[in-house]
Order: C-alpha cells, then sequence, then structure tokens
C-alpha cells in the first residue's frame, strides 16, 4: 500500500531534525537519491553519464539546493551541468558545491538573452533536473521559471527531435504537493524523486500524469509521520483484502447483491451490471427490472434470480442501483426504497438523482457509494445546492482542476462514500479517509464500463457489508464504517487490473468480467 502525506505534514516531521541542525545532512541525502536516479536515467538512454548534457532550473530555495547538490555529483561523474538560477540568488552551499565539481552558472534572470539561451539549453539538454518549487510552493510557476518552461514546452519537442529526460524534485514545479492542482506551465517530468514520503499530489489528478514514475528517498524520519492524507491500494492489497469463501461458506455467506438495473430503453446495462457482480464471486445475484430485460439476463447468466419483487421483499448484503434504470416508474421507486434503507448499496448513473434528494433529506450514509463520473458529480453537486445541502455547485472544469476537493465536498455534504470515476479514480468518505486508484487501462473509457464496475463493487460491498472488521488486515483505519471506502477502492482495482489482462488493446466491457475472474486468481 502507497501512504501519501500532505507537503505540510513532511515538514512538520522534518522540523525537530532541522531544529537540530540536521538540515544539511538531509539535502545532501536527498540529492543523492536525486542524483542516482538522474544517473540510471542517463545510463539506459545514452549508456554512459560522461559527455551528457545536465540543465539543473533551480529556484532560490531548498529545493533548489537539492537540484544543485545532484548536479555537482553528476559534474564529478563527467556530466557537464549547467545550472540555469530562475530567481535572484541560489542556495549559497549549493551552488558552491556545483561550482567546485565543475558546474556553470547562468543567471536566466539577467535580461531577455540570457532567458533565451537558457530555453536554448534546456532543449539541448539529455537531462533536465528541474528543482524551481518544493512542496512547500503555493501556486504556479511565476516570473522567469514561468517564462522559460512556457517557451520550453512551445517547441518541446521539436519537429523529428527528442525531448530532453526531465527528473523532477520532490514534486513536478507548479503541481501542488497536497491536491495535484497544476496552476500554469508544468514540465512534464519523467521521473520524480521525492524525499521522506510520497506526496499527495503525485497521486492526484491532475498532477499525478506529470509526475512519471515517482520514487521516494527515505530520510530516517518516517517514523515521525502522522496518519497520511491518502492512500493507494496495491496489488498485494488486493490479494490479502478480496473477500474470499472458506470451507464452511455457502451461497448466502459469500454475500447476496440485489441489482435494481436496466429498463425498457437500456436493458444492456442490467446484462453487463449482473455478469461482473457473478464473475466477482457474489454467492447469489439478485436481479429486479421489468420483464423483457429479466429474460434477457437470465439468458447471458443463468445464475442470476430475476423477479420483479420490491427491495422490502428481498434479503440481500448489498444493493446495486442506477445502471440503465432510467424512465421506469418501478425501478424508480425500488431506487427510493433501496436508498431509504439500512442496507449496503452501490448507487450509479440512473440513481445519483434520487441519491441527492435522499441526501438532502439526511436519509444516506457511509454504507452508501455514489459513484458518478466528473460531469455526474457536477450535477449531483447542484442538485444538492439546489436542495440547500450545500452552498458549492462547481463546473466541470473546477471539478477536473481539483477532484479531490469536490470528491471530499460531495462526500461531506452527502454523508455517503463517494467514487469519483476517471484515469485516476478518488474514493472520498465522509470522515475523511481518501484513496485513490490509477490501474486502469485508457480503454476502460468507454460505455458500459461504469455498469460492470458497479457489479464488481457490488460484490465485494455484499462480501464485507455485515463484518465491520472485513478489512482490519489494511490497518486499524480500515475497520467499521472505513470498509465501504475500502471496497470501492479494492472494485476500482480489480476493475482496472481487468482492463490489462490482455494486453493494452481496447477493452469493451462485455468482456471485463471474464478478466475480472482471472485477475481474481490471485493468492490468498
Amino acid at each position: 500500500m502507497i501512504e501519501a502525506y500532505t507537503g505540510a505534514q513532511v515538514r512538520a516531521a522534518e522540523t525537530p531534525y532541522l531544529e537540530r541542525g540536521q538540515g544539511p545532512a538531509l539535502m545532501r541525502r536527498a540529492a543523492h537519491g536525486l542524483a542516482l536516479v538522474a544517473l540510471e536515467r542517463l545510463r539506459d538512454r545514452r549508456g554512459r553519464v560522461a559527455g551528457a548534457r545536465v540543465v539543473v532550473l533551480a529556484g532560490t530555495g531548498n529545493n533548489g539546493g537539492d537540484g544543485l547538490w545532484a548536479g555537482a555529483e553528476l559534474a564529478r561523474r563527467g556530466a557537464a551541468v549547467l545550472a540555469v538560477a530562475v530567481g535572484d540568488r541560489l542556495h549559497p552551499e549549493g551552488e558552491a558545491a556545483l561550482r567546485a565539481a565543475g558546474g556553470r552558472v547562468l543567471p536566466a534572470a539577467d535580461g531577455a538573452p540570457a532567458l533565451r539561451r537558457a530555453v536554448e539549453q534546456v532543449l539541448d539538454a539529455d537531462l533536465v533536473l528541474d528543482a524551481v518549487l518544493g512542496t512547500g510552493a503555493r501556486g504556479g510557476l511565476r516570473g522567469t521559471a514561468a517564462e522559460i518552461v512556457r517557451a520550453v514546452l512551445d517547441r518541446w519537442p521539436a519537429p523529428g527531435g527528442r525531448a530532453p529526460l526531465v527528473v523532477a524534485c520532490d514534486v513536478p514545479s507548479g503541481v501542488s504537493a497536497d491536491t495535484g492542482a497544476a496552476d500554469g506551465p508544468v514540465l512534464p517530468a519523467d521521473a520524480t524523486v521525492t524525499f521522506g514520503a510520497t506526496k499527495a499530489g503525485h497521486l492526484l489528478p491532475p498532477g499525478d500524469r506529470l509526475c512519471g514514475e515517482v520514487r521516494t528517498v527515505p530520510l530516517g524520519l518516517e517514523d515521525a509521520l502522522p496518519a497520511p492524507a491518502l492512500r493507494r491500494l496495491e496489488h498485494d492489497d488486493v490479494a490479502a483484502l478480496w473477500p474470499r469463501p472458506g470451507a464452511g461458506s455457502h451461497k448466502y455467506s459469500r454475500g447476496v447483491v440485489g441489482v435494481v438495473a436496466g429498463s425498457a430503453t437500456y436493458p444492456g446495462a442490467a446484462l453487463m451490471c449482473t455478469r461482473a457482480a457473478v464473475d466477482a464471486g457474489a454467492g447469489m445475484v439478485r436481479h429486479l427490472g421489468d420483464a423483457g430485460t429479466r429474460r434477457l439476463v437470465c439468458l447471458t447468466s443463468p445464475e442470476v434470480v430475476a423477479s420483479e419483487d420490491h427491495p422490502a421483499d428481498l434479503h440481500v448484503q448489498a444493493w446495486v442501483v442506477g445502471p440503465g434504470a432510467v424512465g421506469d416508474p418501478a425501478q424508480e421507486s425500488r431506487i427510493d426504497a433501496v436508498l431509504a434503507g439500512p442496507v449496503p448499496a452501490v448507487v450509479d448513473a440512473g440513481a445519483l438523482g434520487a441519491a441527492a434528494r435522499a441526501a438532502a433529506d439526511g436519509a444516506l450514509g457511509p454504507a452508501k457509494i455514489l459513484t458518478p463520473h466528473a460531469g455526474e458529480l457536477v450535477q449531483v453537486l447542484a442538485w444538492l445546492a439546489a436542495l440547500g445541502a450545500t452552498d458549492e455547485a462547481p463546473d466541470r472544469a473546477a471539478v477536473e482542476a481539483d477532484p479531490a476537493r469536490w470528491a471530499r465536498t460531495a462526500a461531506e455534504a452527502t454523508g455517503a462514500v463517494v467514487v469519483l470515476k476517471g484515469a485516476t479514480t478518488l474514493v472520498a468518505a465522509p470522515g475523511g479517509t481518501l484513496l485513490s486508484q490509477a490501474d486502469g487501462s485508457p480503454w476502460l473509457a468507454t460505455a458500459g464500463s461504469g455498469d460492470t464496475l458497479a457489479g464488481v463493487m457490488g460484490a465485494v460491498l455484499a462480501g464485507c457489508a455485515e463484518h465491520p472488521d472485513a478489512f482490519a488486515a489494511a490497518g486499524e483505519w480500515a475497520r467499521g464504517d472505513a470498509r465501504f471506502a475500502v471496497a470501492a477502492a479494492l472494485a476500482v482495482a480489480v476493475h482496472g487490473y481487468a482492463s490489462r489482462a490482455d494486453g493494452l488493446g481496447p477493452v469493451p466491457p462485455t468482456a471485463l468480467s471474464a478478466a475480472v475472474r482471472s485477475v481474481l486468481r490471485l493468492a490468498p
């Protein structure tokens, strides 16, 4: 599991070390880790370090110091290193170390000719160390640094040319270490070397797409860190946490999933959702819907028990409501009943409007999991604002610029877990738990993918619904109501793995279920 922290959390953990005069030692340790990754990247591209052209974009603070010390190490290995000073000064010890190792300095703020030369040096480099802004920065690049990066991006890469490698120091300059927000121009990194701990901004969109591979260099302060700001489940976590039957299990103890999905207009959503719940390991799947949709469900998934019952007539461990359930008064009545009841539920697509109304009445809770994409989240927040449940109603651009903020806002406003779907999917719980998963292929961006995810999520939710300690192996944080957020993140991860199971080609949602089965052949 990856645990990530805000910049403020890491700086607070560093403070006692700095007060004891250990700042220079921490900087040297960080710079050495940065240099090692730069050396590795240069060898991979060029076969050797000697003769490589390296540019350090150096800010005025400690981040610039890290870059300068790393540049000094690269210079001692035979690289030609130029530090481009984007401000009115450089970290004095770092500058002295770089010059002593044979590196040079270009004051880029000394007028237009110096700035143009800096741009040319960056474009001609084999490797660029981005060491302008660190975790304490607020806002994007400004002044000379912004001008250089804009000018570089305008010509990046040169026609028929090859862009230099970029290794970012702690975070790509201009990306918020806390939120992943990226204000202004940002030089996309091939790798980011961060210090002490992974930062939240490395795992949050849109900044996570600018970080490249993230490497964390331990500084010895890890035991002083508080609870992380967010987490990401990895393959071993999924293998350890996914609910699995034991020798004494039966279909009811494994979890019964009730599905209110599909309509005469959109029957396919019910087929994909129920099939995914079956293939994700539910003990039983019950489908409620119109006669035509039920017939199709039973033909494609004969394991499913389909009926025209009302939710009050059935005992299930978890519900999935909403996929394709549009324009059908009977389905709308079933959805309202599920939302008003105590049983955990995945609330998708056609049920999100009803969920907003239920939230305004205080009827939801952390056992309900809402699964909007960005456009649907905008609509949910608009509904909540109209109903007086929140005073914030962003547009889509605002949600995409800072999705973690708006996922959390929706979770607090509804009292439910909110799964904000995207290339990086965020899972926000009303108690503050936040998870970030980025496991899927871009081919998942297709109609029907969300229906399959809802079915997978229903299966894992049913498996943990009656067990407050179902995910205790993950730690104390995953107990109680937080288990519903963990269940959602597990489903997102497995859905993402399934999209990559057979390579990186198109993944029709109808093929995802079989891939889910192959993914779940994980060692318990």
